[in-house]
């Protein structure tokens, strides 16, 4: 598909998209429905009110993209880069981030229902009010995020590494974490520790 039609399109159904290349470009009100998106290049872009519902991506990069208010169903990202990018709005239900790079992205106001993130980067990330249920965080690096009013009950985060992460007492409370992790959460009660030797 040439660049020229996608920012034409309002519905792109049943197909292979591959090397696709934008870079600040706008794109709204776009159906995607059962399209897989391969070596794909959307970059320091608006893509703004999108569906994608049956979406493959693999190999692509969309770093410092905005995707606000946008919604994603039953998709898959694998190997993809996602950078920078905002998800501010979104809604983003039964998808699989599978050895992605989501550093430094913004989740707020998300809605995160039965995800699988899997060997995925969320190091620097932002959760500001965020609804999670049912997320699986499988070797998930989220190292010095940050979640606020994002409350993390019954998430599973002990085979995540939540070094120097950011959260409250009330935030963390109710989730699962291994033994060693709760030396990562000391600072929440405000004690040191101290080694004897």
């Amino acid at each position: 598909m040439e660049e020229l039609n996608l920012l034409e399109e309002s519905e792109i159904k049943n197909r292979t998209i591959e090397k696709l290349l934008l870079e600040d470009a706008v794109l709204h009100l776009i159906d995607f429905q059962n399209v897989k998106m391969i070596d794909c290049k959307i970059l320091h872009s608006n893509v703004e009110h999108i569906d994608f519902s049956q979406v493959t991506f693999e190999n692509c990069n969309f770093s410092n993209t905005t995707f606000e208010n946008s919604r994603f169903y039953d998709c898959k990202l694998i190997n993809c880069k996602l950078e920078g990018c905002n998800f501010i709005d979104c809604a983003i239900y039964s998808v699989t981030l599978q050895e992605t790079n989501a550093n430094y992205s913004n989740f707020t106001n998300t809605t995160i229902k039965n995800d699988k993130f899997q060997n995925t980067s969320l190091r620097n990330s932002y959760f500001q009010e965020n609804q999670l249920k049912s997320v699986v965080l499988e070797k998930v690096d989220l190292t010095q995020a940050q979640f606020f009013k994002t409350k993390l009950q019954n998430i599973d985060l002990s085979h995540a590494n939540i070094e120097g992460i950011a959260i409250s007492l009330d935030d963390i409370k109710g989730a699962i974490i291994d033994e060693l992790q709760v030396l990562d959460l000391l600072y929440l009660i405000g004690v040191k520790l101290k080694n004897k030797w």
